[in-house]
């Protein structure tokens, strides 16, 4: 009886440990798979704020919920079943499928930067008029679900991994808890940004007059604050399918790319040995974004220019 109660026990450790690696600050004590899904929720966090902007504020709780009920259902009734089965009967498929989903992102990340150097912010203001209306929500949480469920798997796939060697109905107990865990965690960042401003707005009424300036600030900043994080949401797609692209690749046994990025990265920390970890972190996350830039820009060029041209030869 005691033995069980032990293993028990140890399975619940492991449940807590995978848990604590999706939280920021102790992601790292976790190992490499937990720091690694770390920076998928952060890309995930940084994503989802583009897709509530526009909205009149009473609406914009409402679409994070949404959005945030989508993600959930893309985790546990979508992603959970198919990632299980497969690792326990098709465990080489998951690779593949993961490959596809980041070259998804490269595609979403390279077309957001061709929309705005082929007139996308034109398109923007001929379309501001459908800001708001009941078609431009659904089509808004549409989008932000299928980018969701990109991120979602590849944040499940890593939590996968760091429970391989579990029964599969301990990796269903855990894998579900962390699905829970990671919506929460992103969901409540998302709201929390987006209704900065309100916050800041109702400090400035306040009493105090450093709370009004405080407010104040709040309120002035938090536009510059979404601009920056569009721009971030846009970088980590890039960034988070080149890391799927290339990690896929080097798993088939083409590890060049990977190597390539990695002894770039180390020249670079050990030029500058004071700073070392964050330039190791910076050149790879760049050398994953220009894979991701590459391989989604020769998919927009499939998708976008040749029927264009097709069109305007016709």
């Amino acid at each position: 009886m005691s033995g069980g109660l032990v293993a028990l026990l140890d399975d619940v450790a492991t449940i807590a440990k995978l848990a604590a690696s999706s939280l920021d600050d102790i992601g790292a004590a976790a190992g490499r798979a937990g720091a690694k899904a770390v920076g998928v929720v952060v890309d995930d966090t940084a994503v989802t704020p583009r897709y509530v902007a526009g909205f009149q504020p009473e609406r914009e709780l409402p679409v994070i919920w949404k959005i945030a009920k989508g993600s959930l259902f893309n985790k546990i009734v979508l992603i959970l079943p198919a990632i299980l089965l497969l690792s326990q009967f098709l465990p080489w498929a998951l690779n593949p499928l993961l490959m596809l989903g980041g070259a998804y992102l490269c595609f979403e990340g390279a077309e957001k930067l061709y929309e705005a150097l082929t007139g996308g912010h034109e398109k923007e203001a001929a379309d501001a008029a459908a800001i708001g209306t009941p078609e431009h929500e659904k089509q808004m949480v549409s989008g932000a679900i299928r980018t969701d469920f990109i991120l979602s798997a590849e944040i499940m796939v890593i939590a996968l991994a760091e429970v391989a060697q579990l029964s599969l109905g301990m990796r269903a107990i855990t894998l579900f808890f962390v699905a829970l865990l990671i919506t929460a965690l992103v969901y409540g960042v998302v709201g929390l940004i987006v209704k900065m401003d309100d916050i800041g707005l109702k400090m400035a009424r306040g009493r105090l007059g450093g709370t009004r300036a405080f407010g104040r600030s709040l309120v002035k900043g938090m536009p510059v604050v979404m601009s920056v994080l569009s721009v971030v949401g846009t970088a980590a797609m890039l960034w988070v399918g080149g890391h799927i692209i290339v990690a896929g690749l080097e798993k088939f046994g083409y590890g060049w790319a990977a190597h390539a990025i990695h002894h770039d990265a180390e020249a670079a920390a050990h030029a500058v040995p004071a700073l070392s970890g964050m330039v190791f972190w910076l050149v790879e996350t760049l050398g994953s974004a220009m894979v991701g830039l590459g391989l989604g820009a020769v998919i927009v060029v499939l998708m976008h220019l040749i029927p264009r041209k097709g069109g305007a030869a016709h």
